[in-house]
């Protein structure tokens, strides 16, 4: 709350601050194991089908599963390798979206900051907030989390990434509209 905090005006104070849910960093952790996954599936596919595609070399069916990953096709390996890169590279990119944005209400704005390097920062005072939509999924209602989506008037839309207890950060909105 780095960034809120420089940026709170003489007589504004923090209502309520907005954090990610768990299954945030759930879904980025997916995206390693999907990496994994489809590595996994990538090399078994190739040792499947390269003794169809190129024959079978002498020895094959002796060679153990560790013989046969190291015998294919570097093309095979370089995809596989970045399968797992990419994993890992969308992990990255979801934790520090997760350690670099701050969402508050305070009790004359709503304030969305982003970013690690280059700063977004998204802002509407309260009295300009037309509406406040919650979005939530089957998933999101079950563990409760939920995007935010806030109108304003001649400000356009702000869509707040899924946070922890969306109903909870509606009702702070509303309370900091009626102060």
């Amino acid at each position: 709350m780095q960034y809120i905090q420089q940026s709170l005006a003489e007589g504004e104070e923090l209502v309520h601050v907005g954090h990610f849910h768990w299954m945030y960093s759930v879904s980025a952790i997916i995206n390693i194991i999907f990496g994994f996954v489809l590595a996994i599936g990538v090399i078994v596919l190739a040792i499947k089908f390269e003794p169809v595609l190129f024959g079978v070399p002498a020895g094959y069916d002796m060679m153990s599963w560790i013989d046969k990953v190291r015998n294919l096709h570097a093309g095979v390996k370089i995809v596989a390798f970045f399968m797992i890169l990419m994993g890992l590279l969308r992990f990255a990119r979801m934790m520090i979206d997760k350690a670099t944005t701050e969402i508050g209400i305070t009790n004359k704005r709503l304030v969305f900051k982003r970013g690690l390097i280059a700063r977004y920062v998204g802002e509407m005072n309260i009295d300009r907030i037309e509406g406040v939509n919650v979005l939530q999924g089957v998933f999101g209602r079950i563990f409760g989390y939920g995007s935010i989506m806030v109108r304003g008037m001649g400000v356009g839309e702000v869509i707040l990434p899924p946070i922890a207890d969306p109903i909870k950060f509606r009702r702070a909105i509303e309370k900091a509209r009626n102060v």
